[in-house]
């Protein structure tokens, strides 16, 4: 093998040029490849150059603070942006929602698919995945504004199946994060939450006979390396830059934990019990629905805390907790560390990941709850002037074999108490979720009653399950008046069960339910 180019990543900026198709890696605040995108942020700024750029990615990337993937938040510097989640750039979804960038918004997991299909140079990635949501082509293709017209996506017919084909393109510059490279370019990811999605990149990349360029920690003498732990091969690598420590951070502002690596395990068995607030309840009730030995996926906000839930009521073997970067087991983290877990099992690629949930792999999947409408759509994307992305929400919503949404029956402002085992609203909340009609159909109502799955919305005072008929209340908070603190805070009148049930009442109380 010949020995890699070691540049600056001022030099590495220089080898993208106008037009051109780069992706990044990362994982949210998770192994982003900073040095490169600040040294390309600080040359168009200083140059206008390069210009035109399509922006690639599939996991959200930054902190919302002009990290990640806000270095190319910058009018000029790119026409088109394709992502799986945009809610951490939002300098990004500013240009998306003014309408100075084609935008797309595709399932984080079929992006990370795509990667494979370009570097085999497929046609372009063929599945279920999308069907009747935003990202199909009747409801948008997952276009995000009128100044975009392209069509990515196309709906075919094979072997009798509807699916979808999110058309392949060449990618010819991708910006990689890696741990330590050799001087052949060998790179591990081994200081990494995970190697996410990077030979794959690499590989569809090299095979469109771009330019990979991966920033590392450190570059060690050739065999160094164990060949197990190489995630980049060094006859992908194009050039190899060494960022500084702060750039080189394994999570954006967080120093190296090897809990979540797997170098060590650290202790966990105290986590202290929650707060008897809105989510708790709500996490009480949805824990009620874990089957023994599950193999779980939880979303953020209320479904986060049916993990405490789990360990308060001494439950937590029942499930097995999976994120959708790549860890198996182990402690899901939030805050600059999502993506990771500490104390896993075993760490593979997002990819492979999203190749388990498509298939149907998560025995239940908790999700967050927003817009909800009559016929089960759920809207968790886009939300007027804020633009989130839909993530990993469809690839792991569409293919669970359950789906429990958990949130509060409305937003912005709610207060609640909990006295003698019932719930009492000493504030509603100013937004109603279950509204006529959703804005951005994240999770289609009508696919999961054609494919029979089970579906959920638990809120903290009401229970709805889909059936064929649409949304239908099953259980009602004990406390709670039907009318005036549920159905007149929809915005439509579901269909109420004939043998409608109380919540349990040990939801309710401050004490342990006894879930064991």
């Amino acid at each position: 093998m010949k020995k890699v180019r070691v540049l600056t990543a001022e030099e590495a900026a220089l080898l993208v040029q106008d037009g051109d198709t780069i992706a990044t890696g990362g994982f949210v605040s998770c192994a982003c490849p900073e040095a490169l995108s600040k040294a390309l942020e600080k040359r168009f700024l200083e140059t206008g150059s390069p210009r035109d750029l399509t922006l690639f990615f599939a996991a959200g990337q930054g902190h919302r603070d002009g990290t990640g993937g806000d270095h190319y938040g910058h009018e000029g510097l790119v026409k088109r942006v394709i992502g799986g989640h945009w809610d951490r750039a939002p300098k990004l979804g500013d240009l998306a929602l003014a309408n100075k960038i084609e935008a797309y918004n595709l399932p984080q997991g079929v992006i990370s698919h795509m990667y494979r299909d370009i570097a085999a140079h497929k046609v372009g990635t063929i599945t279920h995945v999308g069907l009747y949501t935003f990202a199909d082509p009747r409801n948008g293709g997952g276009k995000l504004n009128s100044h975009t017209t392209e069509d990515l996506v196309k709906v075919i017919e094979l072997e009798g199946r509807e699916l979808l084909l999110y058309k392949s393109f060449p990618i010819n510059v991708v910006f990689l994060r890696g741990s330590y490279a050799d001087v052949y370019g060998n790179c591990t990811v081994h200081r990494e939450i995970g190697p996410i999605d990077v030979t794959a990149m690499a590989q569809a990349c090299k095979n469109s006979g771009g330019k990979v360029i991966v920033q590392v920690e450190k570059i060690v003498e050739g065999g160094n390396l164990d060949p197990k732990l190489v995630a980049i091969p060094g006859i992908y690598v194009d050039a190899v830059v060494v960022g500084s420590e702060e750039d080189n951070m394994q999570c954006l502002g967080t120093p190296y934990d090897g809990s979540l690596t797997g170098e060590f395990r650290i202790p966990v068995d105290a986590i202290p019990p929650i707060p008897l607030d809105a989510k708790k309840i709500i996490a009480r009730r949805a824990a009620m629905e874990l089957p023994q030995d599950a193999i779980v996926n939880l979303g953020t906000g209320a479904p986060e805390k049916i993990a405490n839930v789990a360990a308060e009521e001494g439950i937590s073997d029942k499930m097995t907790l999976t994120v959708e970067a790549g860890s198996i087991a182990g402690v899901p983290m939030g805050g600059t560390q999502f993506g990771a877990a500490a104390n896993s099992m075993a760490i593979i690629p997002h990819n492979v990941q999203f190749d388990f949930y498509q298939g149907g792999g998560l025995d239940v999947a908790f999700l967050g709850l927003a817009e909800t409408a009559p016929n089960g759509d759920l809207n968790v994307s886009k939300f007027g002037t804020r633009l989130a992305g839909a993530g990993g929400f469809i690839d792991i919503t569409q293919n669970a074999k359950k789906v429990v949404y958990c949130g509060t029956f409305t937003a912005k402002g709610l207060k609640t108490e909990c006295v003698d085992g019932k719930l009492v609203i000493t504030q509603e909340g100013g937004k109603k979720k279950f509204v006529q009609q959703v804005e951005h159909i994240t999770f289609s109502g009508k696919y999961a009653v054609q494919v029979k799955q089970p579906v959920l919305y638990i809120t903290e005072r009401a229970v709805f399950e889909l059936r064929p008929e649409g949304v239908t209340l099953i259980e009602i908070a004990p406390g709670i008046d039907l009318q005036t603190q549920v159905l007149d805070q929809m915005e439509f009148m579901p269909k109420i069960a004939e043998d409608l049930k109380l919540m349990d009442e040990r939801i309710f109380k401050d004490e342990l339910m006894g879930l064991a």
